[in-house]
C-alpha cells in the first residue's frame, strides 16, 4: 500500500473499473481504479427515468423505511443526524447489491482519483504490518523516504510522537499522509542496529510506479504489474523495449510477466497491457443491461516481444485487470499462464460523481474472455500449476569434477569456469528467492531449446533427402 495524501480533484468522472475488495499479504485494498470519461449524457440520464418510471414504487416498503427512520430518531440513545442516516442508508442500499457496488463518500472518492493517476502526496514507501508494526516493503525510488536513508525491511515503531503499536495499518496510513512540503519523524528499528533511530522525512508528490523491469538473467526479461492504472499500458511497453533494445545482438529469448497479487484496475489499461503481446483479435467484451455498457475491445498490429515466448505468473491476488490480461493471453494461446488459480472477480463497475464529492460505484457488466469465458467466482486456471513453495536442498555426496583433478586442463572457452559457477549461484539465489519466478524462467529456457531444436531438426531433415538424392 502506498502512503499518500491528495486534494480532491474537482473534474467530474464517470468510469468504468475494475477491483476487488481483497487482502493482498496483510495490506487490505478497499480502492477502485478508473478510467476517466464524459459525465452522463442527457439521453442515458432519460434512458435511466423511463426505466425507472415503468414499475411504481413498493409503498409498503417506503412506508417501512419512514417508519424505522421516526423510531431511530425517536427513541435511538444517542441524537442522530437526518443527513447521516440518510447516508446510510444509501451505503447499504448499494452495499447489498454485489461486493462492489458502493456509495464513496469524498474520501473514497479521492482515493479513488488518486489511484486511477498513479500520483500522490506522501513519503513514497510501500508498507506491510510485521508484529503490529509498520515494516518497510520497499522505498519508491527517487523520493523523499528513499533519499532520507529509509531501508527495506525497517520497522517503523513511532510516527512523530505516536506509538505505533496497536494502530491498525489505515490508521497509521492516515498519520503518515499530509500536506506535501511538511516534515514527519519515523522512528524506526532496523536489522543489525541495536538503537532505534528517527528519520525526519519531508512529504512530497510522488508517482507510483505500477510497472517494474529488469533481466533475470542475459536474455530474459521480468516485467511485474502492481496494479492497473491509466499510463500502465504505456509504461510496459516502454519497459520492454528496453529490453528488447539491450538484448538486440542476440534478441530477447522471453518475459515473465508477473501480475501475482495485482488486484486490477482501469479496462483500458488491461487492454493495452494485453495489446503490447498481440497482433489482432478481440482481447475481452463486456455485457450488460445497458446498451452503452457493451463494448468489445481489440487489439492492434505490433507484438513487442517479436514473438518471444511469454509467461504469464499469477496467483489468488491477482483479479479483475490482471485475469483480462492472462485471459485475453491464453485464449491466443500467446502465453503460458503459471502460478494457481486467480481471484475470480469478472464484473465492471462505473463511476458516477454525485453532488458534494459524492460518487456512487456500480456494478454495470460482465466481462468475458475472447473465447467467451466468464471468469466471474471461477477465475483463471493457470496452464501450468506451480504452488508458491521454499526447497530445501538434499545433502547428497560430493563427487570428485575434473576441475579437482591435479593439472586439469584449463577451460579456454568464451565464458569459462567463473561464469558457468555465476550462473548457477545465481539460479540457485532466484529458486530459494521465489520459486514461481524460478520454474517461469525454466519453462522459458524449455521453449527456446524445444524452438532451435525443431528448427535444427527440420533443417537436417531437409538437407538429407538433397544428399541422397545427389547421390542417386
Amino acid at each position: 500500500m502506498n502512503l499518500f495524501s491528495r486534494t480532491l480533484r474537482t473534474t467530474p468522472i464517470r468510469a468504468l473499473i475494475l477491483a476487488p475488495l481483497i487482502c493482498v499479504g496483510s495490506i487490505a485494498s478497499h480502492n477502485a481504479w478508473a478510467e476517466e470519461s464524459s459525465p452522463m449524457s442527457a439521453a442515458e440520464v432519460d434512458a435511466v427515468k423511463a426505466n425507472a418510471n415503468k414499475a411504481p414504487l413498493p409503498l409498503t416498503e417506503l412506508r417501512t423505511f419512514t417508519e424505522v427512520f421516526d423510531i431511530i430518531k425517536k427513541a435511538y440513545v444517542e441524537d442522530t443526524d437526518d443527513k447521516d442516516l440518510l447516508e446510510n442508508a444509501i451505503q447499504g442500499m448499494l452495499s447489498a447489491l454485489d461486493p462492489h457496488s458502493a456509495y464513496l463518500k469524498p474520501e473514497a472518492y479521492e482515493n479513488l482519483q488518486v489511484n486511477t493517476t498513479g500520483e500522490f502526496g506522501g513519503l513514497g514507501i510501500e508498507v506491510g504490518m510485521e508484529d503490529g508494526f509498520v515494516k518497510v516493503i520497499t522505498p519508491i525510488d527517487d523520493t523523499p523516504a528513499a533519499h532520507a536513508g529509509v531501508q527495506a525491511g525497517d520497522l517503523i515503531i513511532k510516527l512523530d510522537s505516536t506509538p505505533v503499536k496497536g494502530l491498525t495499518l489505515g490508521d497509521a496510513v492516515k498519520l503518515m499522509r499530509g500536506k506535501p512540503g511538511s516534515d514527519i519523524i519515523l522512528t524506526i528499528v532496523r536489522d543489525g542496529q541495536d538503537r532505534a533511530q528517527e528519520i525526519t522525512v519531508t512529504r512530497a508528490v510522488i508517482k507510483s510506479r505500477s510497472v517494474r523491469s529488469r533481466e533475470i538473467e542475459p536474455h530474459y526479461g521480468y516485467v511485474r504489474v502492481s496494479q492497473f492504472q491509466i499510463p500502465t499500458g504505456l509504461n510496459v511497453r516502454k519497459a520492454i523495449e528496453k529490453l528488447v533494445a539491450k538484448n538486440e545482438d542476440q534478441a530477447l529469448r522471453g518475459l515473465v510477466l508477473d501480475l501475482r497479487n495485482n488486484p486490477g484496475g482501469v479496462l483500458q489499461a488491461a487492454k493495452e497491457v494485453s495489446d503490447v503481446f498481440l497482433d489482432t483479435g478481440l482481447v475481452v467484451y463486456t455485457k450488460g443491461k445497458n446498451s452503452n455498457s457493451e463494448m468489445e475491445l481489440r487489439a492492434t498490429p505490433g507484438d513487442a516481444l517479436r514473438g518471444a515466448p511469454v509467461v504469464v505468473l499469477i496467483n489468488g491476488g491477482s483479479a479483475s485487470a490482471s485475469e483480462i490480461v492472462a485471459g485475453a493471453l491464453q485464449d491466443h494461446k500467446r502465453g503460458v499462464i503459471m502460478g494457481t488459480q486467480s481471484f475470480g472477480k469478472g464484473s465492471v463497475q462505473t463511476v458516477s460523481p454525485l453532488t458534494n464529492g459524492r460518487a456512487i460505484k456500480l456494478t454495470t457488466a460482465r466481462y468475458y474472455t475472447p473465447n467467451g469465458r466468464s471468469i466471474q467466482a471461477q477465475g483463471i486456471t493457470p496452464d501450468i500449476i506451480v504452488e508458491n513453495a521454499k526447497l530445501t536442498k538434499v545433502s547428497e555426496y560430493e563427487y570428485l569434477k575434473e576441475a579437482d583433478l591435479t593439472g586439469h586442463l584449463e577451460n579456454t572457452g568464451k565464458y569459462g569456469d567463473a561464469s558457468v559457477k555465476r550462473s548457477q549461484n545465481k539460479q540457485k539465489t532466484l529458486q530459494e528467492r521465489d520459486y514461481q519466478l524460478y520454474e517461469a524462467l525454466n519453462l522459458l529456457k524449455a521453449l527456446n531449446v524445444v524452438g532451435h531444436f525443431s528448427i535444427d531438426s527440420k533443417a537436417k531433415a531437409t538437407a538429407e533427402p538433397t544428399a541422397e538424392s545427389d547421390n542417386q
